[in-house]
Order: C-alpha cells, then sequence, then structure tokens
C-alpha cells in the first residue's frame, strides 16, 4: 500500500510556492523558518525502544521501579545493538537535527556485574562510537530507579546515609560520563536529574526529605568533582508516579528553586503536571529568571503519564510561546514517552515529527503583524489574525522541510516503518 499520494517532488515545491507567497503576505519567511526548524536539535529518548528496561548486567532481577510501559507489540529492542539499529532506522525518517538521550542502565559492561556508582566512559564507549558514526549527539541521565537501593521510594532524599551516598556517587559518575560524550561528540551533553522520590500516602513530614535532597543535590554538583562545562545539567520535577502518589519530593516548586538558585537547567516535562495546567505559560514564566530550560515533548492524558507525541495543542502552544519570546536558543528539546502497544519506531517517528512541526509552526507564526496589532490596540484584528493563522497551508511548508532534509515527506515514510517491522521486527522472539 502507498501512502505518499503521489507526492512527487514538484507536487512538493509547486505546493510550497504557493504556500510561501501565502505566508509571506503575512510578513513571514517560510525559508528561513525551514532553516531554523531543521537546525534545532531534538534528543530521541532510548527508553522508548525496549520498554525502559536497560541492558544492566545483574546478578538477579531487581524491582525498585517507578517507571512503567505498557503493551506488548513484537519486536522490541532486547539488546544495545538491536536499539541501535532501531534508532538508526529512526533518524533515517527524520528531518533535521537528531540527538539520543541515553539512561544510565542503558551501560555495556560485557559479563562484568557494574553497580551505579561505578559506571564510567568506558561502558558506554559503543554508543558514543555509533553516534559518531551517524553523524548525531547524545545526552545522558543518571538512573535513580529500577534498583534495589531504590525500594523505599526514596535515593537521594533517603534517610539512610549510606544509600544517599550511593546515588550521590552514581550522580557523580553520570556526570563524568556525560562530560566523556560531550568532549568525544564535540559539544554539550544535557544531563537530566530525575529523582521519582516521594511517598504513597500522607507522610508525617514533608520538609526533611526535601532538606536531604538539597544537601544531596549540592554534593553531587559540587566542582571539585572536576565535571567540565560539556556536561550541561538539568533538574526534572514532577507532580507524581507510580507509588507517590501522595508526595513527590522533586516537585515542579522545589526544582524551579533549586535551578534558580544553583544555576541549573530546568527541565519542564509535559507529561509532568496536571493536564489542566498550560505548560505554554509556564515556559515564559521561567524564561526571565532561568539562561536556559529543558522542554521534554510528551503527551498526558487524564493523569500524570507519557503517550507519544502528537501535534495538538499544548505541543503546538509551548512552541508558539518559545517562538515568540525569541527564545529557541534558550531550550533544549527532548522526548519523553514510552508506547509498548504500537510500533516502536513508528512511535519515535510520530513524536519526533510532530514536535519538529511545532517547532516549525512556531517560527511560522505572523509574531511581528500580531505585535503591532496589538501594540496599536487593534484587539480584535489581532484575534482574527491568530485564527487565520491556524489555517494558513502549514502543511506544504512541513513536505518542504521533508524534502529539504532529503527524508519521506507526509506520510510516504510508513510504508518504510512497516517493511521495517517485516523484515526486522516480527523476526525478534
Amino acid at each position: 500500500m502507498s501512502y505518499d499520494g503521489n507526492l512527487t517532488d514538484q507536487t512538493i515545491q509547486d505546493d510550497y510556492k504557493r504556500a510561501s507567497d501565502r505566508y509571506a503576505a503575512f510578513g513571514v519567511d517560510t525559508d528561513a523558518a525551514i532553516e531554523k526548524a531543521q537546525a534545532i536539535p531534538i534528543s530521541l529518548h532510548c527508553w522508548q525502544g525496549d520498554d525502559v528496561g536497560g541492558f544492566e548486567t545483574k546478578e538477579e532481577a531487581v524491582e525498585g521501579g517507578g517507571i512503567m510501559a505498557t503493551g506488548n507489540f513484537p519486536g522490541k529492542a532486547r539488546t544495545a545493538d538491536e536499539l541501535r539499529q532501531d534508532l538508526t532506522k529512526v533518524v533515517d525518517l527524520l528531518p533535521g537535527a537528531q540527538r539520543v538521550n541515553l539512561h544510565a542502565f542503558y551501560c555495556e559492561t560485557g559479563s562484568d556485574v557494574v553497580d551505579r556508582d561505578a559506571l564510567e566512559p568506558k561502558h558506554f564507549s559503543r554508543w558514543i562510537d555509533w553516534a559518531k558514526e551517524i553523524g548525531i549527539g547524545l545526552d545522558f541521565n543518571p538512573t535513580y530507579f529500577a534498583h534495589p537501593k531504590a525500594n523505599d521510594n526514596l535515593t537521594l532524599a533517603h534517610p539512610d546515609k549510606s544509600i544517599r551516598e550511593f546515588w550521590i556517587q552514581h550522580g557523580v559518575a553520570s556526570r563524568k560520563i556525560a562530560q566523556a560524550m560531550g568532549e568525544a561528540l564535540g559539544g554539550e551533553c544535557v544531563n537530566n536529574h530525575w529523582i521519582p522520590d516521594g511517598a504513597k500516602d500522607h507522610p508525617a513530614d514533608r520538609f526533611s526529605p526535601r532538606e536531604r535532597l538539597v544537601e544531596s543535590l549540592d554534593a553531587m554538583f559540587d566542582q571539585g568533582h572536576g565535571v567540565g562545562p560539556l556536561c550541561v545539567d538539568a533538574v526534572e520535577g514532577k507532580l507524581f508516579g507510580l507509588g507517590v502518589e501522595d508526595y513527590t519530593v522533586g516537585s515542579n516548586d522545589f526544582y524551579a528553586n533549586y535551578a534558580l538558585s544553583r544555576d541549573q537547567v530546568l527541565c519542564l516535562d509535559m507529561g509532568h503536571f496536571h493536564p489542566t495546567e498550560s505548560i505554554a505559560d509556564k515556559v515564559t514564566a521561567h524564561l526571565p529568571f532561568h539562561k536556559k530550560l529543558l522542554i521534554h515533548t510528551s503527551r498526558p492524558i487524564r493523569w500524570d503519564s507519557d503517550h507519544v507525541v502528537l501535534l495538538n495543542d499544548d505541543v503546538r502552544n509551548v512552541f508558539l510561546e518559545v517562538a515568540r519570546a525569541d527564545a529557541l536558543d534558550r531550550i533544549y528539546v527532548a522526548l519523553d514517552f514510552f508506547d509498548a502497544s504500537i510500533n516502536r519506531v513508528g512511535a519515535y517517528v510520530v513524536g519526533t515529527r510532530a514536535t519538529r512541526k511545532a517547532i516549525l509552526y512556531g517560527l511560522l507564526d505572523p509574531s511581528d503583524r500580531l505585535l503591532e496589532l496589538e501594540g496599536n490596540g487593534q484587539l480584535a484584528s489581532k484575534l482574527a489574525l491568530m485564527e487565520d493563522a491556524k489555517t494558513l497551508p502549514f502543511g506544504a511548508v512541513w513536505d518542504m522541510l521533508c524534502l529539504k532534509s532529503e527524508v519521506p515527506a507526509g506520510a510516504a515514510w510508513i510504508g518504510d516503518m512497516e517493511q521495517y517491522e517485516a523484515d526486522i521486527l516480527t523476526k525478534r522472539s
């Protein structure tokens, strides 16, 4: 079955010429928007490809969870080589600059059991070599879950000092790994800390765990560890999670204050708030105070969850706000979702394309004209133009972005995904 609808290069070029003229009437340079949208890196999260399993060599199975992927679609990656194979296919179907975001428990230690406080850059050397080969950057995350020392739902905020110290050393190790990745690949490596500490039901003491978490974070980020500037540390808040429904130590308020007071990057994950909260509004509330933000695009449904990103109002509005604030150079963009019920390669491509579509949509906004109308008090005209901009021929500009990136335009990539499923994924037991 063909999905391209006879979308030839000439058809794309003809449609784009008409669309470009429409946008130009409102003062929007579509060529410049495409170029800028292509250049912004999007970091693909490794955990979509294997249902958040990781590849640690363990003496025995462990719990200590906090993350759960649901579904049993065939063909998930069972090894790091298979995950790299899948990610290579994904990158081939995506326009623009890509990165890959690794969690610490995606290490490769061979037959050796290496605990997380002892991880080193060498345990990610094959990931670094692969990234060099296909020309992408890497980002990193310490893994504060799926470990015996996380079974109490507390890690860096644990009352036991020895457990806190273990996780501090894991965080230090992650920072050194991120620095090594940045040095090897010639650029920054964002090292994002999400810490799932909390309580399932009413804690008697909400203050002490937060006090301990501050102390642990300060020890981890101590400059005496010799980590260089290519490791860009970020801290990520959350509304709640599995097993910590009542109380999350590292809430958004906690990390907004911590990041600002310690000059760290604040991560805003779109799946980590109440579904009725506007993440777009939060972006421009934080930007006057923070040098940079890390945006995780995700899609919550009903409660704190991570569904495959779509080009819905939430993700559009986030990048509209960023573009209107002229702040695209002040954000890092990464994905955070996992769905084991559908083709995982397809999930990657849908979510990443939707995120880049939202970036392009923001750059195509007639912001200068809207600001002019608002400044003149022509508020009805401003609102009317905002509405009219929604029906401008965005799809034709997106297809041109894909054509310039030399990847399938429109829905043509679906056939490639289905062929990869038939040739590769269905053959995995």
